[in-house]
């Protein structure tokens, strides 16, 4: 966790002293060039570590510090010490299993004070990082990608999506000679499914329902979203939609990337 905070500009130290932390707080409050900062405590204190509650009240108060508790199940810390073949902190002279328990005891009180629990048992070293990343890097309406694609619901929903919508309700221009060899993209078939009050009303409500969600999901951390609009073959209403949708959110300022995965073929486009 550390090393993804540190690639994210945070001045990061590993196990500093107790004793040294309140003066770490103050110089990092008061430098500068230092945005933000992190350091690790755990069991490796000792006996010193039962002072730690009463030292970070004191920098809760006069930093505004959070206290971000990692935690994983006895099962994958186990698995974690049987791969890395490494000793437990507590010492050899009991089984890892045991020091883990004593650990977990000794580490409850600070528990008790985290604005943060993360369980990490499922995470492997990449997830971890990735959900640091997405919690704990800057997060704005124009970093955050936005990924807008059609697709046929013959060939499956893309398993990435995040929110999908059906629109398969709205009239289809497959059945129309003339649009048959065309996809949504083409003006004419854009402005043929355009012209139903449907079209019109579920535009409107896709839009307004999207810029409502977006800034929400930005806020818990989401990096990227994919939003996908499905029809029976992904060439004509949802290609159509999904460019319709896209534009929009541009327009409202975000970082939207629009993409068709089942046009299989690029026929004459009317512009």
């Amino acid at each position: 966790m550390l090393r993804a905070l540190e690639d994210l500009g945070f001045y990061s130290v590993d196990n500093l002293p107790l004793e040294l932390i309140p003066k770490f707080a103050e110089l990092t409050k008061d430098n500068a060039s230092i945005q933000s900062a992190a350091l690790v405590v755990d069991v490796r204190e000792g006996k010193s570590l039962k002072r730690f509650p009463s030292i970070f009240a004191g920098i809760r108060r006069s930093a505004g510090a959070k206290l971000i508790f990692l935690e994983a199940d006895d099962k994958a810390i186990l698995h974690r010490f049987s791969e890395t073949r490494r000793p437990h902190p507590l010492g050899t002279d009991r089984s890892v299993l045991k020091s883990i328990r004593s650990e977990r005891a000794q580490l409850a009180p600070i528990r008790d004070l985290a604005d943060l629990t993360i369980d990490t048992s499922k995470f492997t070293v990449h997830e971890l990082r990735e959900f640091i990343n997405e919690r704990f890097g800057e997060r704005d309406e124009a970093k955050t990608m936005i990924a807008v694609t059609s697709f046929g619901f013959r060939k499956g929903v893309p398993a990435e999506s995040d929110l999908v919508f059906d629109v398969r309700f709205l009239p289809n221009p497959n059945y129309i000679p003339r649009f048959k060899n065309l996809t949504g993209k083409d003006k004419n078939v854009a402005q043929y499914v355009r012209s139903f009050p449907q079209t019109q009303e579920f535009i409107r409500r896709i839009t307004d329902l999207l810029t409502f969600l977006l800034p929400h999901y930005i806020r818990e951390g989401k990096s990227y979203l994919t939003i996908s609009f499905g029809c029976t073959g992904g060439q004509h209403r949802s290609v159509m939609m999904a460019h319709e949708i896209g534009k929009n959110l541009q327009q409202a300022g975000y970082n939207a990337k629009i993409t068709d995965r089942d046009i299989v073929k690029a026929p004459r486009q009317t512009r």
